[in-house]
């Protein structure tokens, strides 16, 4: 309230000490309201631990979902790491492997190999609901050259092309909500650009970058509305990774800018959402093809703000997160999950620094 004018003392006065009292009394109401909500809250707990309808956290809910996840290789790769998050989020997740990879990775599967891996939190091994054989660089059958199909690794294996294997996707599943794409290889990637020929450039971009156009070409007529896309990058795509060659840094700039146009593509067409996660280095089996892997896994150690390795769980949650209800707002962006080495503009390492 307003105070009289200051020459009239008593009634400012007499004004000041009911403003006071006024303030003393809400302190003791909002110290009683305190109280009681504190007490209905710890009732409200120990509640909850006898009811699941109360949960204490926000959880990631996929309950429900079906996964088709390109790029399952063995139990070390971030792929694996996505599926296993998404089936912990209760997603069901069928896998696409390469071909020439397929009838290992189902025999150590089998053999009990990845069991350790295999371990969910509920203390039950995870299953993917199928596996299929793919190879993304090819769209149709009629892609596939004689030498590949009669090849000894393709022998018993057919339907392994984009369509073929979307066309059998949707006939098991009828739809599905989430579409994973781990998918990179290129023939030059230990060359410099300098020495990579025109056939290893563009066999990069086909593999590891145009791939994602024809997945999104043949899964998304059959993608629920509200459903999410991710990839996996890298960040040559964007900064200089002397050993990172053949072309590969080129093909992980051209899929974080497809992932921007799949965005509002895919999001106006389909209504899904096309993310790209910016992973830091993992010693996958896959990446231990680029022949630098430890010591750009040493170098990230040596000079990311989080000192660590970076785990494939790491991406695994990120991804779980992108392709879940709760990042329902973003799309067409490219994520790092990189421990932060992103950021920096100077290796602490560095000699020179000294």
């Amino acid at each position: 309230p307003l105070l009289p004018p200051r020459g009239d003392m008593q009634l400012r006065a007499a004004a000041t000490t009911a403003a006071a009292r006024r303030v003393l009394g809400l302190r003791r109401l909002f110290q009683q309201k305190r109280l009681s909500f504190s007490s209905s809250s710890s009732s409200s707990s120990s509640s909850s631990s006898s009811s699941s309808s109360l949960r204490s956290t926000l959880p990631i809910d996929l309950n429900g979902k079906k996964a088709f996840v390109a790029g399952v290789r063995d139990d070390k790769g971030f792929a694996w790491a996505i599926s296993k998050c998404l089936m912990e989020a209760g997603a069901e997740v069928s896998a696409g492997v390469w071909v020439p990879s397929k009838r290992k990775f189902e025999e150590e599967l089998g053999r009990g190999d990845f069991d350790e891996a295999r371990k969910m939190a509920d203390g039950s091994l995870m299953e993917f609901s199928k596996i299929y054989p793919l190879d993304a660089l090819f769209d149709s059958p009629e892609d596939v050259p004689e030498g590949v199909r009669n090849h000894k690794r393709y022998a018993g294996e057919s339907g392994y092309t984009v369509s073929e294997v979307a066309q059998r996707v949707k006939e098991d599943f009828g739809s599905v909500d989430i579409l994973v794409h781990s998918l990179a290889n290129g023939p030059d990637v230990t060359k410099p650009l300098l020495e990579t020929t025109r056939k290893g450039y563009l066999a990069a971009h086909s593999a590891s970058a145009y791939s994602l156009v024809s997945m999104m070409q043949h899964f998304g007529p059959f993608m629920n509305e509200g459903g999410a896309v991710v990839s996996i990058s890298y960040d040559a795509a964007q900064r200089v990774v002397p050993g990172y060659g053949g072309g590969m840094g080129s093909a992980k700039a051209s899929l974080e800018s497809d992932t921007r146009l799949l965005a509002y593509e895919a999001g106006r067409e389909y209504g899904v959402r096309v993310n790209s996660i910016s992973a830091g280095p993992l010693a996958s089996r896959a990446a231990r093809a680029i022949g630098i892997i430890e010591k750009l896994i040493r170098y990230s150690s040596a000079n990311a703000p989080i000192s660590e390795d970076l785990r494939s769980i790491d991406v695994g949650n990120a991804a779980a997160f992108l392709l879940s209800p709760l990042a329902s707002a973003i799309t067409g962006q490219t994520i790092y999950v990189d421990n932060g080495l992103s950021i920096m503009g100077l290796a602490p390492d560095s000699p020179s620094l000294k």
